[in-house]
This record gives C-alpha cells, structure tokens and sequence, in this order.
C-alpha cells in the first residue's frame, strides 16, 4: 500500500497509482473537477429548495465534504512543508473552475442566485464571495489536517522508539528490575 502524508517526496515508490491516485497528484485537474461538482451540487440544491431545507442542507453537506475530500486527496500526496501554497492554489483554481460552470450556466439560463436566476450583474459577486469561502473553509481544513498528521506522526515514532529501546534490552541481556513495594 503507498505511503500517504509523506515527510519528503523522495519516499515515493515507483509503483503505478490507480486512476484516481493519479488523478490525485495533479493540483489543476483535482481542482477542475472538484469546481465542476460543486457547482452543479449547487444548482441542483438551490433548484430544489422550495421542496425541502433537509435537500438543501443535505447537499451543501455533501458539497464540503466533496471539497474537503478532494483537497485531502490532493495534499496527501506532498509533504506537510508544501501545504502552504498547494491548499491556496487549489482554492483559487477550484473557484476558478466554479466560475467558468456558472459562466456557462449563466448562459443557457440555468445558474441560481438563492431562488432567482442569477445573471451576469450577479456573476462578479458571486466568484468573490465562492473564492472567500473555499480559501477560508480549504485553510482551515488543510490547518486542521497538517495537526492531525503531526500529532499522528509523533505518536507513531515515539512508539517505535520504545520498540526499538524494547528490542534494544531484549538483544543486549538488559532487562528492567522488577521493583518491590516495601
């Protein structure tokens, strides 16, 4: 199984990756599809909100953890060092990618703005206030995320330390005195 999270990009194994573990590697593309999803989750949920607030909540929902996941995706493949402008140019890009789908969508009438259609006067706006929420919900995450594994990482070389310190005693006849309570 390949390594994810590594600490240098030197620890990859040459081994073909799946399709979607390839995919993974590329920032642009990750980001293109994650855009598209996105904002067709949008204007399907937003086309359905008369019907039911649970759609609505269930799909943007599902549209962070899609833009989560992805940028997860992404990232896992580069170490933690790189984080710092990977996760921003994904958000750029993914909002870029959003902006051209509502673009079109705009076009063949299709883009929502709430329960209107939006119009190319609500396209400006609508970009920047995209572009503010995936760089703040994208650092946030990748924030969160570079602890995790930081925190994991420390775990896990403390335990081999001891396993090795363990090993260690255990080849060289040196074992720890077992103590009395008097």
């Amino acid at each position: 199984m390949p390594s994810f999270f590594p600490r240098h990009t030197t620890e990859f194994r040459l081994e073909e990756p799946a399709a979607f573990r390839q995919l993974s590697f590329s920032l642009v593309e990750m980001a293109l599809v994650t855009g598209v999803v996105l904002r067709l989750v949008r204007v399907l949920a937003l086309g359905h909100a008369s019907s039911s607030w649970w759609f609505v909540g269930g799909a943007y929902a599902v549209a962070i953890f899609v833009l989560v996941g992805m940028a997860t995706a992404h990232l896992a493949n580069y170490p933690i060092r790189q984080w710092s402008w990977r996760a921003p140019a994904f958000a750029v890009l993914e909002t870029a990618a959003e902006a051209i789908t509502s673009a079109a969508l705009i076009t063949v009438g299709r883009e929502r703005l709430g329960t209107a259609r939006a119009t190319w006067h609500d396209w400006p706006a609508m970009v920047t206030a995209t572009l503010a929420w995936r760089l703040v919900v994208i650092a946030l995450w990748t924030l969160l995320l570079a602890a995790a594994v930081t925190l994991v990482r420390r775990v896990v070389a403390a335990r081999r330390r001891r396993t090795h310190a363990d090993e260690g005693a255990r080849t060289t006849g040196e074992h720890d005195a077992p103590t009395t309570d008097d």
